[in-house]
């Protein structure tokens, strides 16, 4: 493998961590807005552990969207 090749790779790696933590972010926003509460103020004022689960779990699954993308 010469360099051109692994930079080329390293930057596709790079973008695909650009676009999608930019996604990430762009839909924690828009979840934020969509619902009737403040998931940040549930999860770390109240301490509301069922939204704090479903949080979670949107992480892992946008996570795992984005590492299938990559591969």
């Amino acid at each position: 493998m010469n360099e051109s090749t692994l930079l080329g790779q390293v930057g596709i790696t790079l973008l695909y961590a650009f676009i999608g933590t930019s996604v990430f972010i762009l839909v924690l926003f828009l979840i934020e807005e969509i619902t009737k509460f403040s998931i940040k103020r549930q999860v770390v004022e109240e301490g509301n552990i069922a939204v704090a689960i479903v949080l979670a779990s949107f992480v892992a699954s946008l996570g795992l969207i984005v590492a299938a993308a990559i591969h």
